[in-house]
C-alpha cells in the first residue's frame, strides 16, 4: 500500500505528465534528444540492436498473468519464466475459476512435462524456434520499410516508460526489400507504425496493417489476407526490465492453400513478479500450484452467517399471527 507522501507525488508526477501532453512537449535529457536528431532508419537500426541485446542478456525471470480473449472464449493463465521452458496454468475461464475438475487436468499436464523429459525437450525446442523466427523478424526492421517520423507521444504504464518521450514513426513496405526466408515475407505487404522509447532506445509498440495478401513460412506454406492487424506493446515492468504487455492479432488465411486460417485474439500481460534465475520447470509447476491456491483461496466467497434457530423461528411465528390476524378482521 502507498504511503500518503508517495500517493501525492504520484499525483503531481500524473499532472505534470497531463499537462505535458496538452502542451505537446515532454522534457527529455540531452540523449534522450541526440536520440531523437538521428535519422528515422538510424533510429529504428539503434533501437533493434537494443532490443537484440536485451533479449541475448536477458537474466530477469517474471511469474506473471496473461489475460487471453478470443472470440469464443476468455482465459486467465499464470505464467513463469524457467530455465528449461515456460510453463502456464489456466487458473479462470470466461471470468470464473476453473473447478476442481479443470485444475486437476491442468496439473496433469504440467506434470506430463516433470515425468516426460522428452515432452519437455520438445516444449524449449517449440519455444527456440518461436524465439529464432521472432529475431529474424526484428533483425530485419531496418531493411524491410521505409519510414517517416510523425511527432510523439506520451509513454504509459504499458507502453515505453510512463510519462516519457515516445518518438512515432509511420512505415511502408520498402519496394527494394528483398526477404532472405519465408519468415521475413510477411513483412512486403505491411505498414504502420513504431512508437520508441527515446529514454532506454527500446521500441514500445508495433502496430501493422497487412495491405496485400503475404504468404509466410513457419514451417508450413501458407498466405495471409489483406486487412490483417497486428499490435504488440511493451514496457518497462519492474525496475528497468522491458517486458510485452499486449499482443492483438487478428488475421484470416490458408494453411497449406486448404485450411483455413482465422486469429482474432488479444493477450494482456501483467502483475510481473521476479522469480529466481535458476528456477527449474519442476519448480516452476510447483510455484504455479501455489500461487494458484492462494488466488483461488483469496477470492473464495465469504459464507454468510447462519441465521439464529431461535430467531428464525420468532420471525416465522410473528408472520403467521399477523396473517392470521387479518384474516380475522375480514
Amino acid at each position: 500500500m502507498l504511503m500518503v507522501s508517495r500517493a501525492l507525488l504520484h499525483r503531481e508526477f500524473v499532472s505534470g505528465v497531463l499537462v505535458a501532453f496538452v502542451l505537446g512537449w515532454v522534457p527529455v535529457s540531452a540523449a534522450d534528444t541526440q536520440f531523437a536528431k538521428l535519422s528515422p532508419q538510424q533510429l529504428v537500426r539503434e533501437a533493434v540492436d537494443n532490443e537484440l541485446a536485451a533479449s541475448r542478456t536477458a537474466s530477469t525471470r517474471f511469474l506473471f498473468k496473461d489475460e487471453k480473449t478470443t472470440v469464443h472464449l476468455s482465459q486467465t493463465r499464470l505464467l513463469v519464466e524457467t530455465r528449461d521452458a515456460t510453463a502456464g496454468m489456466v487458473v479462470a475461464q470466461n471470468g470464473h475459476p476453473l473447478n476442481p475438475q479443470q485444475r486437476k487436468a491442468e496439473e496433469a499436464r504440467l506434470e506430463n512435462y516433470v515425468r516426460n523429459p522428452e515432452e519437455l525437450n520438445r516444449k524449449r525446442k517449440q519455444e527456440k524456434e518461436d524465439a529464432e523466427r521472432t529475431e529474424r523478424i526484428m533483425r530485419a526492421l531496418p531493411e524491410a520499410f521505409l519510414y517517416q517520423e510523425e511527432g510523439t507521444v506520451v509513454g504509459s504504464a504499458t507502453v515505453g516508460h510512463p510519462g516519457c518521450q515516445l518518438i512515432r514513426l509511420k512505415f511502408r513496405a520498402n519496394p527494394n526489400y528483398t526477404p532472405p526466408t519465408r519468415v521475413e515475407q510477411v513483412l512486403t505487404g505491411m505498414s504502420g507504425q513504431l512508437l520508441i522509447d527515446a529514454k532506454d532506445k527500446r521500441i514500445a509498440e508495433i502496430d501493422g496493417i497487412l495491405q496485400k495478401d503475404v504468404g509466410f513460412g513457419w514451417g508450413i506454406l501458407g498466405h495471409l489476407d489483406q486487412g490483417g492487424h497486428f499490435l504488440v506493446q511493451q514496457a518497462v515492468v519492474v525496475d528497468h526490465t522491458w517486458d510485452v504487455t499486449r499482443m492483438q492479432l487478428a488475421f484470416t488465411g490458408k494453411i497449406l492453400l486448404l485450411k483455413r486460417l482465422n486469429i482474432q485474439s488479444t493477450d494482456l500481460f501483467f502483475d510481473f513478479r521476479p522469480v529466481p534465475s535458476d528456477l527449474t520447470f519442476a519448480e516452476g509447476v510447483e510455484l504455479l500450484k501455489k500461487q494458484a491456491a492462494q488466488e483461488q483461496s483469496a477470492a473464495a466467497p465469504v459464507p454468510l452467517p447462519k441465521p439464529n434457530e431461535k430467531s428464525h423461528r420468532a420471525q416465522e411465528q410473528k408472520a403467521e399471527d399477523e396473517a392470521q390476524q387479518l384474516c380475522c378482521r375480514r
